[in-house]
């Protein structure tokens, strides 16, 4: 039966959503995701990558909005099944950061493994995103090699999953 589960698992398309505000990132990281076979679907800032999500920023609602509350979206965004998150940390708005904690608050979401890239070599802002609970920190730019990384933990949020 493990075998089975191994050859699944191998031949299953992974979903990565891959957020960054910098138009040439952006494409950079799809055109690597792609490469290695992933179905990207790449955003331009942490407020579009919430709605992807389905988890809408409304103002008139409470920090402490639950996921039930989010329930009135179309079926077809909540129905969204992505396997990892790949953002860039400094974006205007919403930093790499703040999608990572709103993320792992959200009760539908926070076994959704997330990545964080930077540009910046900023160990204080590093450890800060490791201990949040990102899997881990890539400096840009990001190469072949960082997203070979990712596929322990997709493979391990898709057996954590089902």
């Amino acid at each position: 039966m493990g075998v089975a589960v191994a050859v699944d698992v191998e031949t299953t398309r992974f979903h990565v959503l891959a957020v960054d505000d910098s138009f040439i990132d952006r494409k950079l990281i799809e055109r690597l995701l792609k490469t290695s076979s992933y179905h990207v679907t790449a955003v331009d800032s942490g407020t579009k990558a919430l709605e992807f999500l389905g988890l809408v920023e409304d103002p008139d609602l409470d920090d402490d909005v639950d996921d039930e509350q989010h329930s009135k979206l179309p079926p077809s965004i909540q129905e969204v099944d992505v396997n990892l998150i790949i953002t860039d940390y400094s974006m205007p708005g919403m930093s790499g950061y703040d999608l990572l904690r709103k993320i792992k608050e959200s009760k539908s979401l926070k076994d959704i493994p997330v990545v964080i890239m930077s540009s910046e070599n900023v160990p204080s802002r590093i450890n800060r995103c490791l201990e949040e609970g990102a899997e881990e920190f890539f400096l840009k730019p990001v190469q072949l090699s960082d997203v070979r990384k990712l596929r322990p933990h997709l493979i391990k949020e898709k057996s954590t999953r089902n």
